[in-house]
Formats: C-alpha cells, sequence, structure tokens
C-alpha cells in the first residue's frame, strides 16, 4: 500500500467513524434548547432576503452575530427542505473538517498514528458529541477555534512560511467572531503565547505577518457588523453587546451553584479523555530531562510509522516545548474563564482541540507519564498507542447506535414542541396566513406551516388577516380591536408550552 494510499484509506476510516457517531438519528428528535434561536433566523432570512439581520420573531436578535444562521439558511437550501436533519447537519459537518484537519494539516506534526488519535480524540469526548448533534452555536465557534490552533501548531512547529503560519489561522478566527464574538481570542492566544514562551521564541508574535492576520479577522468581521450597524442605527446595537459581556464579568446573573460547578463541568465536556491529562508531567520534569529534549530536537533522526513506512525529517521545534506550552496554555485559560462570576462551563469549550492535541502527543510519545494501562495489550492488530482510542471510538459508535435505535423512539413519545405546533395547524386552515403579533421567541413555530407573518403591533394585521398568535397582555387589545369592524377576533386556542410560557391563537370572524 503506498503511502498516499494509506492516507486516503485513514482520512476514509475517520469520515465512517464520524458518520456512525454524528449522523444516526440527526433529525429524529425534535428542536429543544436554544436550537430554535439559530434555526428561526435562518428560515426568516430565506423569506425576506435579509442576511445581515438576524431576526427572532418580529424582533432583530442582538445578542449573537449571524454565522450559524447563515449556515442553517444554506442547508436549508441546499437539502430542499426544512427539518431537523438539515438544520442540524451543519454542526456534525464542522466536527467532521476538524477531525480532517488533524489528518491532513496535523500529521506532519504529530506523525501518522498521532494525528489519528488526535482526530479520534477531538469526535470521542462528551462535549462534541453533544454539541456535535444539535444546532447550537458551540460546534462551529469550538470547531473554527480548533482549525485555526491547527494550523498554527502544525505550521509554526515546522517553519513554514511566517505569512502562512501567522494569516490562515486568523481567517478562522475572524469566522469566529462572526459565530460567537471575541472569546475564542483568549483560549488561542492562551496556547500559542504559551508555547512561544517555553520554546523562548515569545518575540516571535511581533511580526508583520501576524498584524496582517489581526487586520485579516477584524476585516471578516467588520464586513458584516458595519452594514448591519448601519441598518439598525435606531437601536443601541454596541451598548448591548457592551453589557453582554460586561455582565459575564460582574456576575449579574451570578449563581453559586452554577458557579462551583464550571470546573466539574468543563472538565466533564472533555471526558473520558481527561483522565488522562494528569499524566501530562513533561512540563514538570527536570532541567537536565528539558535540556536534553532541546538538544535532540535539532538533530535529524528516523522513525518509522505504522505502516511500517521509514522517512528521514528534522525535528524542528522540540516536542517538550509544545507539550508543555500547550498544557500550561489549556490550564490557565480553563482555569482563568471558569472562574469568571458570569461564566459558564461550555465558554471553555475552545480548548477541546488542544487538549485532543496534548493527548495524541502523550500517547505517542516514547517516554511519558502515561501508566502501561492506558496501551493494553489487545487488539494486536493495532499499534500499542492507537488501543485506547479504537477500544473508545468503537464504544461511541455502539453507544450512538443503540441511542439512536432503542432511546430515540421513547424520547420522540415525549415531545413537547412539535405537540403545539400540530395543534395550532390542526385549527388553521391550509389557505390562510398566520399573523404572529410580537410573539417573542417561541420554538414551535418552527413547525407551524407557512407562511406565518411577523407584526409588532396588533394593528398592523390587515384588515383581511382572519389568524391570528398572540401573546397573553396582547389578547385583550387584540379581542377590542375595531380594525376588523364588523367582524371581531375571539380566542379558539390556548396553549401552554414546557417553558410555561401561554399564547393564544384568535380567529377573526363573526361575534355570533
Amino acid at each position: 500500500m503506498s503511502m498516499s494510499t494509506s492516507k486516503t484509506a485513514r482520512v476514509l476510516v475517520v469520515v465512517a467513524i464520524w458518520a456512525a457517531i454524528y449522523l444516526p438519528g440527526l433529525g429524529t428528535l425534535e428542536i429543544k434548547g436554544e436550537e430554535g434561536r439559530r434555526i428561526l433566523p435562518a428560515v426568516t432570512m430565506l423569506q425576506s432576503g435579509n442576511y445581515i439581520v438576524p431576526q427572532v420573531g418580529s424582533d432583530p436578535y442582538f445578542s449573537k452575530p449571524p454565522l450559524v444562521n447563515w449556515l442553517v439558511a444554506a442547508s436549508f437550501k441546499i437539502f430542499g427542505q426544512r427539518n431537523e436533519w438539515a438544520a442540524r447537519f451543519p454542526s456534525a459537518l464542522c466536527v467532521l473538517v476538524v477531525a480532517i484537519a488533524f489528518m491532513t494539516v496535523a500529521r506532519r506534526s504529530l506523525g501518522a498514528n498521532g494525528s489519528l488519535i488526535a482526530a479520534l480524540v477531538w469526535m470521542t469526548n462528551f462535549g462534541m458529541i453533544e454539541k456535535g448533534r444539535l444546532i447550537e452555536i458551540e460546534a462551529l465557534y469550538v470547531s473554527l477555534c480548533g482549525l485555526a490552533i491547527i494550523c498554527w501548531l502544525s505550521w509554526w512547529g515546522q517553519k513554514r512560511s511566517k505569512w502562512l503560519t501567522w494569516i490562515v489561522p486568523w481567517f478562522f478566527l475572524g469566522l469566529g467572531l462572526l459565530a460567537k464574538g471575541p472569546l475564542l481570542l483568549v483560549f488561542f492566544y492562551a496556547v500559542i503565547v504559551a508555547v512561544l514562551y517555553r520554546a523562548r521564541e515569545l518575540r516571535a508574535i511581533w511580526n508583520a505577518a501576524h498584524f496582517a492576520g489581526i487586520a485579516l479577522m477584524l476585516g471578516i468581521f467588520a464586513a458584516w457588523a458595519i452594514p448591519y450597524l448601519q441598518l439598525m442605527h435606531e437601536s443601541d446595537v454596541a451598548h448591548s453587546w457592551t453589557r453582554q459581556y460586561s455582565g459575564r464579568l460582574s456576575g449579574e446573573d451570578f449563581k453559586l451553584s452554577g458557579w462551583l460547578m464550571n470546573i466539574p463541568r468543563g472538565l466533564g465536556y472533555f471526558l473520558p479523555w481527561v483522565l488522562i491529562l494528569p499524566f501530562a508531567k513533561s512540563g514538570f520534569t527536570s532541567k537536565e530531562t528539558r535540556k536534553d529534549q532541546r538538544r535532540t530536537s535539532n538533530v535529524e533522526r528516523r522513525i518509522s510509522n505504522s505502516e511500517g513506512e521509514t522517512s528521514k525529517f528534522n525535528v524542528r521545534r522540540s516536542t517538550f516545548d509544545v507539550e508543555s506550552g500547550l498544557l500550561w496554555g489549556i490550564a490557565l485559560s480553563f482555569l482563568g474563564i471558569s472562574l469568571v462570576p458570569g461564566a459558564l462551563a461550555r465558554y471553555t469549550m475552545p480548548l477541546l482541540a488542544p487538549a485532543a492535541w496534548l493527548i495524541a502527543m502523550l500517547l505517542t510519545a516514547e517516554r511519558s507519564g502515561v501508566p502501561g494501562w492506558l496501551r493494553p495489550r489487545q487488539p494486536k492488530s493495532l499499534s500499542p498507542e492507537l488501543r485506547v482510542p479504537a477500544i473508545v471510538t468503537a464504544v461511541a459508535c455502539v453507544a450512538l447506535g443503540l441511542y439512536a435505535v432503542v432511546v430515540m423512539p421513547h424520547l420522540k413519545k415525549r415531545e413537547k414542541v412539535r405537540t403545539i405546533a400540530a395543534q395550532i395547524n390542526a385549527a388553521l386552515p391550509a389557505t390562510e396566513l398566520l399573523y404572529a403579533v410580537d410573539p417573542d421567541y417561541q420554538p414551535f413555530l418552527f413547525y407551524v406551516r407557512d407562511p406565518i407573518i411577523y407584526v409588532d403591533l396588533v394593528g398592523e394585521v390587515p384588515k383581511t388577516g382572519r389568524f391570528l398568535l398572540v401573546q397573553p397582555d396582547k389578547e385583550m387589545q387584540a379581542s377590542t380591536s375595531a380594525q376588523w369592524e364588523p367582524l371581531r377576533a375571539r380566542p379558539i386556542l390556548r396553549l401552554r408550552d414546557y417553558r410555561n410560557k401561554e399564547v393564544t391563537l384568535l380567529k377573526v370572524g363573526d361575534v355570533h
């Protein structure tokens, strides 16, 4: 088997594993949590043609930039249908893209087995399995940060072109700003600064290519933000963004019980692989060992990979420097963000990609603190360092398959969102428009058949409108309005969702 064929075969194996973990039952369960805030703006974008200002209901959505909404809209367009599977597929695809980046971009730095291990670790941690099967921002946001770190670590370690190393990663960071905002920069710079510091190359951060990369990143964000701010000039968008971040720092919604659980929950996202991190001892080795590792990092060595190929290369960066820098960068940024009063555990998820790189280094190192039981004797067909990742991956594939076949059918019977939409659809004639009056965030609207017209006020419903969906505070106004005289709007359906929020469906007709 040729080297290129072997690379292709390994990538195909990773794709098959990804499909086995992330695709089964992807569209079976109804939307939940914050998924509606990612999906409903995408639906509105497709209907209105306005891709600059995301909207939830009749209101502009200030809290997050629109990249995830754009991806959902694109998925609906490409697949030609609007359902849960098409909505969630972009998240699953993001996971695959990072796994392939480990297998290709990082291969020269981590080696054949190391890059495969990193890809498997990335795909099989609890955090990515949870977020990668939902259309939430984390899968996209974490993946973009991961791509930036993978590219920088790989090209810096190989001493590639400064313009490649210090510009391309910032392209992904720019997209990250469009996904969630600037928090990913904390984790990215924590990692690269720690690695450069341990390598005694911290001054390398001051270079023209880096500043060009920063300009590219800001330009990508500005390409959306400037027209957005121009369209929303009457709204204090900047104040809303500033307050959102300052509120997190000051702990406006501080809850002691949740704050105390940030670190355990953050570590839980990286299960089961977090159990290996305590064995990353290289950062605490003796000065003699560190000198020896740096000395050998500049000599030419011959290695054999798992396919029996022998290659000659120059180890240009110390393995110790990268491993130690990753360890410190991950630890310090994880603790720093977790201890912020308004932080949530999921905020530290951008560290999953560098942690996967670190695990790959630990499992493939000739001398490391990893105990023998993490290199089991079976299966003998695999190299020792691949055995634990292979076992964990097999368990994940089987578990997700059983979840899709056995558990999901039972969960589907307890749906709480689709049932509300079904009642509205049953009461709404197929030829009638539904006017949703300032509906706020109502996830079930995803399942209500089109067309839905969003308006801010009851008075904006035309005289020809016959069906209105209102919140309780608008029901009396709609029922007493004279705009449909001699007809009146009367309630025909009152509904309460799983969040204990009420809505009323009114029909305009004869009072008798």
